[in-house]
């Protein structure tokens, strides 16, 4: 076990020793200090021509300055501070002034913005090839070269066009296809005498956009098929593009229902038994209605229910934002006014259950006009 003694004890211990080596040197002789001095100069020299020369940093220079100046003359040349260390600082800040960096060979980078414009033009468009990408940048004003083009592409791990088309996805391809579909159901509603009625809709899968065909308490295949009809002459030409239309195997759709169809170029697929999800579209709007507005009234009789269904409809297409538009209503209109010049004024919608909002110009006042007198 080791004794340790305190911190103040031996800081007297160390004065002590420092005060008893002042008194010996006191005690001592001329010549025995001169002796020590020149042994210590020497074992400097030698200790010169061995090590390195030392890195002082700006305290030591400046010790070293303030004691070369109490030194002889003779002894001051040999300081390491000398008339040449000014000179060698002049020429690091001339160097330092003058210095460029180097040039890095080869061509420049290309621009993150231009590579991740390729990447997303490759992704886009999955059937492009590199001079196609790099024909479409020239088009926007970039000259890229094919060699860049597909080093981009397989440094950010994309295939070559052919297999980059192979990869396909569900959502992509349902994407492609929805301009050319229609959905199709039926939903009910129980009015406040619990009467069933039965409203039959068509839907536009590519814009979301709602036709509520007929409401009806006895709906039969004559009633769907006449409806069909009707559907195809309110679209007009605007029905050429539909080839397919999605419907359940309810019984009212008989082969009438088909041929009218048939005689648009628009074929009817229908969904597997027992299986909504294959008809999604149409089952999300019967949902939304259903917590949006019915589920919400007093339906009195079927007129009541045409009534309100329309207005909701209007509103469905026109002021209602969708997740799948990019939060936009199927026939909206931009309506964009910077809020200090523009008013925002409320819609009801259904008596208030409902709200639309539009922004409209807020009009300057009118200058005052001058009276012949006060112009006088």
């Amino acid at each position: 076990m080791t004794f340790r003694a305190p911190q103040g004890l031996r800081l007297l211990y160390l004065i002590f020793c420092r005060v008893l080596g002042w008194l010996v040197l006191l005690r001592r002789s001329s010549p025995s200090n001169n002796a020590e001095i020149l042994a210590l100069r020497h074992e400097a020299a030698i200790l010169r021509r061995q090590v390195e020369r030392p890195r002082m940093s700006w305290v030591d220079r400046a010790v070293l300055s303030a004691l070369a100046r109490q030194l002889p003359s003779a002894l001051r040349r040999n300081r390491l501070v000398t008339p040449s260390t000014p000179l060698a600082w002049h020429q690091c800040l001339v160097r330092w002034k003058w210095r460029q960096p180097p040039a890095k060979p080869g061509r420049p980078p290309l621009p993150d913005e231009i590579a991740a414009l390729i990447q997303r033009l490759a992704k886009e468009n999955p059937s492009w090839g590199y001079v196609r990408i790099q024909g479409e940048l020239r088009r926007l004003g970039h000259r890229v070269a094919a060699a860049t083009i597909r080093r981009i592409l397989r440094r950010s791990g994309l295939p070559p066009a052919p297999q980059r088309a192979s990869r396909q996805t569900w959502r992509t391809f349902l994407h492609t296809q929805a301009h050319t579909l229609l959905a199709c159901d039926f939903m009910h509603v129980d009015t406040v005498f619990l009467q069933r009625l039965y409203v039959f809709f068509v839907m536009e899968i590519k814009t979301r956009r709602v036709h509520v065909l007929g409401v009806t308490a006895h709906p039969t295949g004559e009633w769907v098929t006449q409806l069909a009809r009707n559907l195809l002459m309110d679209l007009e030409d605007r029905a050429k593009p539909f080839r397919f239309l999605i419907r359940d195997r309810d019984s009212k759709f008989t082969a009438a229902f088909d041929a009218v169809l048939a005689g648009n170029d628009t074929e009817v697929i229908r969904t597997p038994p027992q299986s909504p999800r294959s008809n999604a579209f149409a089952e999300r709007w019967r949902r939304t209605t259903r917590a949006e507005c019915t589920d919400r009234l007093l339906i009195t009789s079927e007129r009541h229910l045409r009534t309100v269904l329309n207005e909701y409809v209007d509103h469905y297409n026109i002021g209602r934002a969708h997740r799948g538009l990019d939060l936009r209503a199927p026939d909206d209109i931009p309506n964009v006014i910077p809020l200090p010049a523009a008013a925002i004024t409320r819609h009801r919608v259904l008596g208030g259950l409902l709200n639309d909002y539009r922004a409209t110009p807020i009009r300057p006042p009118l200058a005052p006009q001058e009276t012949p007198s006060s112009a006088a």
